[in-house]
């Protein structure tokens, strides 16, 4: 008997949304006007459907008002507010494309970003802890940023502390309630334009790190991520009565796209605890709000479990959510379902350029299968899961890596065709480059990595990209960035340098050269100058010796710490 071949296909039992993601909007909030959108509670605001759609609108107006024509690009560099969502709605509507910016770039990443999408207005904080976004734009300026016209910092927080306020600056840049004032929610141009724009239309740009050194930009359109948003709902079976905790970033897929569209298409209520993740603000909000759902990475849910204030709270309306970005542990996802009331958490796996999500758990997953596996194939998806060298489908139970094909797969990388091809093969199959295994049920487990990709606290680093940031220091000759497992954050980055003939640079020299110039978490943890790289007899670098010396080195046990 032959074997069965790793491949499976999602229901078609529900049809796919024809509409633009605007459109669909517009429908939900006629269905129930009233009902209770989205509580931001940092900012202490409520807005009901109705509510949203007035303002995303006057939004729209605004934008166009500055100029803006369907295909432009406006970038958003914010952590999670009530802005952010109304310029996500409000581009959509008039067929602008958002593109989501980091708010951990630095001013590298940020030059390149805005110039390679060709973003001409940007909505932004001002500044957020030790970071100064405007300060970032002065120095980079209008010459380095040659594209960039129109410039809205997010005031509403600064409007309550005065002495926070940034001065008085240059043209082209304004305080985001006055580009909102100057909107008409009535304008007839959206629905004029919003006639014209197409499912199939780009409505957003993520970008995601490249092993070309500069992040590529995965172009969604309203069919990719408003399709993905409405199946991952239904997995968790939300309606309007659930409301979402969301503390996971909404630059991210996970909160754009797994939060605020599975709530938007069903009518739930979204809730931001905060714009950053704090666990006390997390378990704070879900007593407050009474949420029946929440999302996070594993590392989200120990904080929060681990939390010495943890006992004091309610949880008891919680009923589902996503887990996802790293593996969860047994013991974690034992406590969540028993301490948390999540006996219907849900996991999923995807990657940006798939919308996000392609295969997800579901409410009544046994929990064997929610620790071990990611779930089964989405609706409307097709895995497979073939062997890198022969292209052929693997039997199951075989290692291989994962491919998926449908609806949700990206419209391609902004303006590189080159790398769109690499990535999706000509019968639209997307090469995720993650190795999985598939059983007889059709549960798909995450079993490896085909690169040397590195999850660091849900975050996904390229060690290509950082060696090309630390090539640029005057004093390093070579590079050869791996990761090492991390108790706290699953993998944390370690650097080994060759110094130039001469140079003695220190940890700090490397440390200070990165620091304001690339995130936070792309900044290696361990450095350590070598005098040379271990290598195969024809050159190639063995990145595993590397990593097998540093594990032995400092102690570090993968078992333990994964």
């Amino acid at each position: 008997m032959a074997p069965t071949p790793s491949y499976a296909q999602g229901s078609t039992e529900v049809p796919l949304i024809a509409q633009t993601l605007g459109a669909f909007f517009d429908d939900m909030v006629a269905r129930q006007p009233g009902r209770e959108a989205l509580v931001s509670r940092h900012e202490g605001r409520r807005l009901s459907y109705r509510e949203l759609q007035t303002a995303s609108n006057r939004l729209a107006s605004a934008l166009l008002n500055l100029g803006l024509v369907p295909g432009d690009r406006v970038g958003i560099w914010s952590h999670n507010n009530v802005a952010w969502v109304l310029v996500q709605i409000a581009t959509a509507k008039v067929g602008i494309i958002l593109v989501n910016i980091n708010p951990a770039y630095r001013t590298s990443e940020l030059e390149y970003v805005l110039n390679k999408a060709g973003i001409k207005a940007l909505v932004t904080m001002a500044r957020f802890k030790t970071s100064d976004y405007l300060g970032m734009l002065r120095e980079l300026g209008p010459d380095r940023l040659p594209l960039l016209r129109h410039v809205a910092w997010i005031d509403r927080e600064a409007e309550a502390n005065p002495t926070e306020m940034p001065p008085d600056l240059q043209p082209g840049i304004q305080r985001f309630s006055a580009l909102l004032a100057s909107g008409n929610p009535d304008d007839p141009r959206i629905l004029q334009i919003g006639s014209t724009v197409k499912a199939t239309d780009p409505v957003n740009i993520q970008f995601t790190s490249g092993t070309t050194g500069f992040p590529k930009g995965a172009t969604l359109t309203h069919r990719n991520i408003l399709n993905n948003g409405f199946f991952i709902g239904e997995c968790m079976q939300l309606t309007p009565t659930d409301r979402l905790c969301i503390p996971v970033p909404l630059y991210h897929c996970f909160g754009m796209v797994l939060g605020n569209l599975a709530c938007l298409t069903h009518g739930a209520t979204i809730v931001y605890p905060n714009d950053g993740f704090d666990p006390l603000t997390v378990l704070e909000a879900v007593q407050a709000e009474k949420c029946t759902g929440l999302h996070g990475v594993p590392t989200m849910f120990i904080a929060e479990l681990d939390h010495p204030r943890f006992g004091e709270f309610d949880l008891s309306t919680l009923r589902t959510g996503i887990m996802a970005g790293s593996p969860c542990p047994t013991e974690v996802m034992k406590r969540v379902v028993d301490q948390m009331h999540l006996a219907q958490i849900t996991i999923a796996y995807g990657m940006t350029e798939t919308s996000p999500v392609s295969c997800q758990s579901s409410t009544d997953t046994p929990l064997a299968k929610r620790v071990s596996t990611v779930g089964t194939v989405q609706p409307h998806l097709e895995i497979k899961i073939i062997d890198a060298e022969t292209g052929a489908v693997v039997p199951r139970g075989t290692s291989g890596e994962l491919c998926t094909r449908g609806y949700a797969v990206m419209h391609g990388y902004w303006e590189d065709e080159e790398k769109t091809g690499e990535a999706i093969d000509t019968e639209r199959w997307m090469h995720t480059g993650d190795l999985a295994t598939m059983d007889t049920d059709g549960y798909v487990n995450i079993v490896g990595r085909i690169k040397d990709l590195v999850i660091r606290g849900g975050e996904n680093i390229y060690p290509r990209e950082i060696e090309e940031f630390l090539y640029r220091h005057p004093q390093v000759q070579d590079v050869q960035v791996v990761g090492l497992p991390d108790k706290r954050y699953g993998e944390e980055l370690c650097a080994w340098i060759i110094a130039k003939p001469g140079q003695n640079a220190t940890e700090d020299d490397i440390r200070d050269f990165c620091n304001g110039q690339i995130a936070h978490y792309k900044v290696p943890k361990y450095i350590r100058f070598v005098d040379a790289f271990p290598m195969t007899v024809t050159g190639k670098i063995q990145k595993y010796k590397i990593r097998d010396a540093m594990k032995e080195l400092l102690g570090l046990n993968e078992d333990k710490t994964a």
